[in-house]
């Protein structure tokens, strides 16, 4: 997979995923329709009731206060664009432009790249975001 698809389909997700608790959510998910639409007609319907139930889940998750929901529901949706993106490449495009107008902060976000080597006894924490380690020493 192209590190470069990966990374937008992760912007994607995420993004996708928290414009549809906003106002704007009948377009995003009717733009985000018609990319299926373009490259699997037959999985159009079935996509756009998928995001209906994840702006349902979603608003109800929010209502509850469960904050892990979204990035689980970033996470669903940027395997599906990525698998979208990685069959079709030529709507890479296309997607980059939709983040640009509905999330411009998105899409102007850097891609981050994170290598990591241990050996021995060594550990490595890495993290894209926040990261709490908790270690008890004890006897």
């Amino acid at each position: 997979m192209d590190p470069e698809i990966a990374a937008l389909a992760g912007t994607a997700g995420t993004t996708l995923v928290t414009l549809l608790a906003t106002d704007t959510w009948h377009s995003v998910r009717d733009r985000v329709v018609a990319l299926w639409q373009r490259a699997r007609p037959d999985r159009a319907p079935a996509v756009a009731d998928e995001l209906d139930v994840t702006r349902e889940e979603l608003l109800g998750a929010q209502a509850a206060g469960d904050e892990a929901a979204a990035a689980e529901m970033g996470a669903e949706w940027q395997g599906r664009i990525r698998r979208l993106l990685a069959a079709h490449p030529e709507l890479a495009g296309e997607l980059r432009a939709l983040l640009a107008e509905l999330a411009p902060e998105a899409a102007a976000a850097p891609a981050v790249t994170q290598h990591a080597t241990a050996s021995g006894q060594a550990r490595v924490y890495q993290a894209g975001r926040d990261m709490r380690i908790s270690r008890v020493d004890g006897p």
